[in-house]
């Protein structure tokens, strides 16, 4: 089993890598595209701003890699930005195409008394349906750093924290999985989240 953790030079790679060998996982970092599309799963993880990163994933050439692998049926996992990176849209800076795997568009939160932006630190996951990622996850906390929300419809929605908003923590569409939260900055909740991923990319 391969797990590709997609490098396009916007993310906390290093803790992703860490966190899955925590889960006894060895993932490769890469841009390869034939490793990419050879892999048992996909972890594209990121920090930053949304345009940025697309244009990164299209000058690296990957964002029909990557489509073509989620149309293959390969389990993909977004991490903070590189789930957002999943929807139709962001709205940062202007409009920009995402990746088109889950329908949806990516919006800043709303500013509101009492709550910072960007949205940082721990807070409590209320799972909204079951999935293959939320099991055991019900009123567990998660560590989040973002400025940005994925609205997507309620049938992609698995899993929300409240915040200002509700704020869209775990999505997912057939082999397509999001979180918005860090796994791998969230203890051993996170590692399990990891460790389910895993063996759905088996």
């Amino acid at each position: 089993m391969k797990i590709i953790v997609i490098d396009y030079d916007a993310g906390n790679t290093a803790n992703v890598l860490r966190a899955l060998e925590k889960v006894g996982i060895k993932a490769e970092l890469s841009a390869d595209k034939s490793k990419i599309l050879a892999a048992s799963g996909l972890i594209l993880p990121g920090v930053g701003a949304f345009p940025a990163a697309m244009a990164e994933l299209e000058r690296r050439g990957l964002v029909p890699v990557i489509k073509v692998a989620a149309a293959a049926g390969t389990p993909i996992l977004g991490i903070c930005l590189g789930m957002q990176l999943l929807l139709k849209k962001g709205l940062e800076h202007g409009e920009t195409a995402g990746l088109g795997l889950i329908p949806g568009l990516c919006r800043e939160i709303p500013a509101k008394a009492g709550y910072p932006v960007p949205h940082m630190g721990w807070n409590d996951l209320q799972v909204k349906q079951a999935s293959p990622l939320t099991a055991g996850l019900q009123d567990e906390s998660v560590y989040f750093v973002h400025s940005y929300f994925t609205d997507v419809p309620e049938e992609y929605l698995d899993a929300a924290a409240d915040y200002s908003i509700q704020v869209p923590a775990m999505i997912h569409k057939n082999n397509v999985y999001g979180v918005q939260f860090h796994p791998e900055k969230s203890g051993d909740v996170g590692l399990g989240i990891l460790k389910k991923f895993v063996a759905l990319c088996d």
